[in-house]
């Protein structure tokens, strides 16, 4: 199977070129799921799931805009655009539709899209995420996009490892961490900049009761970047979603907890949601 993933570029309608990974299905008529991943990281940190999910569904990572190794161009970002740049590489690998689930700033994104391009949404997953930051988040997103302009992405490195993993992650993977500080690293700060004003400004409240398809709602326990009452508010807001706390957990629960992650994934590609009750403590 390993030699088949499919790896490419293409270039959105206004000239940004996007790096996506495609990984094949046993089944040819398999589900297909995208993952969108989070503020300043790349597709890399869908590895672990999509490794538990192998074989079992066609699967498309990409970085965005901005990110890894896609273009770097720092024009004005909204959420509306890199909805529209998934269109166009859907589009581009001829999916009519699919599966949707995002990690934080890719969560943004997957409403976004599920918002714009309802019927090329089979499924949503809201993964440590929210429709909205709250009132002030124009104003706090804008503080730490001047910190990153004025500091360095270096000085950041200890702020962002604390929210994105447990103490006890971090502590029994320092290789783990290591890894993503060096994406943090390498990342342009113009684009980091611009994304951070993005999520700032980015309200998605409007679409939530207009979602029809299967929703699930996954957060960590200890997410304190998105925490667990943003999900709270979503799974309230969206008819028919389910609500995931994964104990223990914090912000990007995509690389700390893989294993409960695809799990989910793959209930919410069979149609069969979590039970709140169960999951929720």
């Amino acid at each position: 199977m390993q030699e088949n993933i499919q790896m490419g570029t293409f270039e959105t309608s206004d000239g940004c070129a996007i790096e996506f990974t495609i990984r094949p299905a046993r089944d040819p008529g398999a589900r297909r799921i995208v993952l969108i991943h989070s503020l300043a990281l790349d597709r890399s940190i869908w590895d672990g799931v999509a490794a538990r999910l192998a074989g079992q569904a066609e699967i498309l990572t990409y970085d965005c805009r901005g990110h890894g190794r896609s273009g770097r161009n720092a024009a004005p970002f909204t959420t509306e655009l890199f909805a529209r740049d998934l269109a166009e590489l859907l589009d581009h690998v001829g999916w009519p539709a699919a599966a949707v689930a995002g990690a934080s700033m890719g969560g943004c994104v997957a409403l976004a899209f599920a918002g714009l391009y309802p019927l090329r949404v089979s499924a949503l997953g809201l993964i440590d995420t929210t429709a909205w930051y709250g009132e002030d988040a124009p104003k706090k997103w804008r503080e730490r996009a001047a910190t990153a302009r004025s500091k360095g992405l270096a000085g950041m490195i200890e702020f962002q490892s604390t929210r994105w993993f447990s103490d006890h992650f971090r502590s029994s993977h320092p290789e783990v961490v290591k890894a993503n500080s060096r994406i943090l690293l390498a990342n342009d700060v113009d684009c980091y900049a611009a994304t951070c004003i993005m999520l700032g400004d980015a309200d998605m409240r409007p679409y939530l009761q207009s979602l029809r398809m299967p929703v699930a709602v996954i957060v960590g326990e200890e997410d304190y970047a998105t925490p667990p009452a943003m999900s709270r508010q979503l799974h309230e807001a969206i008819h028919g979603s389910t609500l995931t706390i994964l104990p223990g957990a914090r912000h990007l629960t995509p690389i700390e907890s893989p294993e409960q992650i695809a799990s989910q994934l793959l209930a919410l590609l069979h149609g069969v949601g979590s039970q709140q009750g169960a999951a929720e403590e």
